[in-house]
């Protein structure tokens, strides 16, 4: 017997076999791979069965569950409600789809962000946890008595669409404010860019920032401050124990984390619960971390 996780990306999908037992470290197979330029739903499902295939060894037991990061909206039957990256993902039954691929396997579904969440509370030896991942967007989730919240079945936990400025800038999802709209990467750049009157890369950023430069200082601190809201709000909300922040560009900036700590610290109320703020442990592989865990829990 065995466990699968399947993190889903928008151009690659990882995978992650794990044998059950206390074995499973050192026998745990690996693979990557893109999905095809072209071809629609088909095609993509070709190339998953495929890739699931090489990586059962010959006369290998059956799989016993499935873990799946998704980053695509679900609805509660593991229908595809929506996904930019890929569209024509509309209306597939993933559930059904990987069902029909493993035989016999229970599949387990949840939002990326919400397994990349579950893994750091795990690596942490955290059983409530809040976790961020700083990127081109903001993900994460939040974990209480060890699982996910609010749960697989009742969607996902979206962090970064908590409105921390009623008259920010616009959201991706069409609000004003939400933390991914000044917090992300992507927001940061673009702020950076005002600033000086031209086009800023990550590269150039970073190099400003360790040489605090006062428009890279302003853009980064904008960030800082609208995750530290975010995370003082949660922690008022659900007290967790620890809050995780991870992704490649918190990761990419030294002090960034120490920043979302401090500023976390001068908005906490005296008498309020104590926001403590580290990075995460984990990198890029943290949403496949988390599927395994998910194929590896007690149903609920």
């Amino acid at each position: 017997m065995s466990y699968l996780g399947i993190d889903v990306g928008g151009t690659k999908v990882a995978l992650r076999l794990e044998p059950a037992g206390a074995d499973a470290a050192g026998n745990t197979r690996e693979t990557v791979f893109p999905w095809p330029d072209a071809g629609g739903v088909d095609a993509d499902m070709e190339v998953l069965a495929a890739a699931v295939a090489a990586l059962r060894p010959a006369g290998a037991g059956p799989v016993t569950a499935v873990g799946v990061a998704v980053p695509a909206t679900l609805d509660t039957e593991g229908r595809v409600r929506g996904w930019p990256n890929r569209p024509f993902w509309q209306g597939l039954d993933l559930r059904r789809r990987l069902t029909a691929l493993l035989p016999g396997a229970e599949v387990r579904t949840a939002d990326d962000g919400d397994l990349a969440a579950l893994a750091e509370a795990d690596a942490a030896h955290c059983r409530d946890l809040v976790h961020f991942g700083v990127g081109t967007g903001i993900g994460g989730g939040i974990v209480l008595d060890g699982r996910i919240c609010p749960g697989t079945a009742r969607g996902s936990c979206e962090v970064g669409h908590l409105i921390v400025d009623r008259a920010g800038e616009r959201c991706d999802c069409g609000r004003r404010g939400c933390v991914q709209s000044v917090a992300s990467g992507r927001a940061v750049l673009r702020r950076a860019g005002e600033r000086l009157g031209r086009g800023v890369d990550f590269a150039e950023l970073r190099t400003a920032w360790l040489a605090a430069e006062p428009w890279a200082v302003g853009a980064v601190t904008d960030s800082a401050e609208a995750l530290a809201a975010a995370a003082v709000g949660l922690t008022e909300l659900v007290h967790p124990r620890l809050v995780t922040v991870g992704g490649g560009f918190a990761a990419g900036l030294p002090g960034y984390v120490e920043a979302v700590a401090r500023h976390a610290g001068e908005l906490a109320r005296a008498a309020g619960p104590v926001t403590r703020v580290r990075p995460a442990a984990l990198g890029g592989l943290s949403s496949l971390d988390g599927a395994v865990l998910l194929a590896r829990s007690e149903p609920r």
